[in-house]
């Protein structure tokens, strides 16, 4: 149980401190925290993501396309699995998962008719985003390399410590 709080602690801490320093538009740890807790700790930590971005969502304020971004949370994080196995395979799902967060979140803001509610209308929601894509694009890269170091030497630290104590 003190591992699951802990678990939820930290990923609130690592969302909401990526959220609420200065940072450029989409450059936050949301699309690699939203792969990575289900690929480490099981799907179950799903709506753990999804929460701490509401509660940090009830600080920042909400917009009409915030339900469009946790629909992407969710299937970002539904889709990891297939990805989990091997290092090179969860920063490409990483990265996959920015497409999917790119995609229904974009979806969503043409969906509140400000590009016009037309075909036209959604090719271009989609081509003015494209910079926020780069931004989500190279942090999700960086966030996702932190996240792998950290497994990495965590893994290592535990198999030092078993072996000096067994």
């Amino acid at each position: 149980m003190k591992n699951n709080l802990l678990i939820c602690i930290g990923v609130f801490f690592s969302l909401a401190v990526s959220r609420f320093i200065p940072h450029p538009p989409n450059f936050t740890s949301l699309v690699a925290l939203s792969f990575y807790v289900p690929v480490f700790f099981g799907r179950k930590y799903i709506p753990v993501v999804i929460l701490s971005f509401a509660i940090t969502d009830l600080i920042i304020g909400y917009h009409n396309g915030t339900h469009w971004t946790w629909g992407s949370v969710l299937v970002i994080g539904l889709v990891s699995s297939f990805f989990a196995s091997k290092l090179m395979y969860r920063i490409l799902g990483s990265l996959i998962g920015c497409v999917i967060f790119y995609a229904m979140t974009n979806f969503g803001v043409w969906t509140t008719g400000m590009y016009g509610l037309t075909f036209n209308g959604l090719i271009e929601c989609y081509i003015l985003a494209i910079p926020f894509f780069g931004n989500t694009l190279s942090s999700t890269l960086i966030f996702s390399i932190i996240i792998e170091l950290t497994y990495i030497c965590l893994i290592k630290i535990k198999k030092k410590y078993l072996l000096k104590y067994k």
